[in-house]
């Protein structure tokens, strides 16, 4: 593992520890930087909200709901990337019932306390949360049925290796649906903001690229499903809320440039799409 991969990670890892101990606070960018919007621009159903601990709303960080009109069922096994503060392995507890399973796998320390809460909170038995890194899956080969991820592939520095880690932990015919950002193209000012970079912008890959990387490992039937395009303040929104405080840092960045121009040169050329690929069921 290189030094700039660890770097990476370590900053990351640092600035969402840093969010989910946020109240949310003003900022030079808006004059309140609330979280769990992005929960609400994910397209969550009010009564996928509801139904789970607030903290986990509140602590969501994703770009899209991963288990929108996913097909799972009772007693399979489900491996979250990234699972953060535990939206997606709660409302995945749901679907599989106490026969299934789901594991999820996160880096930072202070995300995995939170989810290990929310999950008491939430009663389930069923569930757990191991700390890994996405590259490295803590996770035996062939054992999962599904994999899912919400805005969590984009902040790898080696997003090969997290598809050949799918690709090995899927189950002959197992499937995977990811929600992530793609970009068609970013001004040189973004791509090089690290505050970007953890605010799941900077990090992305287009959307051409994600589709043959998840080919080359070895996944088939890749499809996009959906796509959420950002206007000017869905970005913004998107931005403020993915990390609290991370706006002014964005600002920073930029050397006083406009963070608002940047957001504007932006649109159109962001946005969140749904990935599907299987596992093929034999050689």
């Amino acid at each position: 593992m290189s030094e700039t991969h660890e770097h990476l990670r370590e900053t990351v890892s640092k600035a969402y520890a840093t969010a989910v101990q946020s109240e949310g606070a003003a900022c030079c960018c808006s004059p309140t930087q609330q979280k769990g919007v992005a929960a609400k621009l994910a397209k969550y159903t009010p009564d996928e909200l509801a139904s789970l601990p607030a903290d986990a709303v509140a602590n969501s960080f994703g770009c899209g709901n991963p288990l929108a009109h996913v097909e799972l069922g009772e007693g399979e096994v489900v491996i979250d990337l990234g699972s953060g503060a535990g939206i997606d392995i709660l409302l995945a507890a749901q679907r599989v019932g106490p026969g299934g399973r789901v594991i999820g796998i996160d880096m930072t320390d202070e995300m995995i306390e939170r989810a290990r809460a929310n999950i008491a909170d939430s009663g389930v038995t069923h569930v757990e949360v191991r700390k890994g890194i996405i590259e490295e899956l803590p996770v035996d080969s062939s054992s999962a049925d599904w994999v899912i991820s919400n805005c969590v592939i984009n902040l790898s520095p080696q997003k090969d290796r997290v598809f050949a880690e799918i690709a090995r932990v899927l189950r002959p015919g197992g499937r995977m649906l990811v929600s992530d950002i793609v970009v068609e193209s970013l001004p040189e000012a973004a791509r090089t903001s690290q505050a970007l970079y953890s605010s799941c912008v900077a990090g992305a890959i287009s959307e051409e690229a994600y589709t043959a990387g998840l080919r080359k490992a070895g996944l088939v039937d890749v499809e996009v499903r959906e796509r959420i395009v950002y206007d000017a303040s869905q970005l913004n929104a998107f931005i403020e809320s993915e990390l609290p405080d991370q706006c002014c840092s964005v600002q920073q960045d930029l050397g006083g440039a406009s963070v608002t121009d940047l957001v504007e040169s932006m649109v159109g050329k962001v946005w969140s799409a749904k990935f599907f690929a299987r596992k093929p069921a034999c050689c």
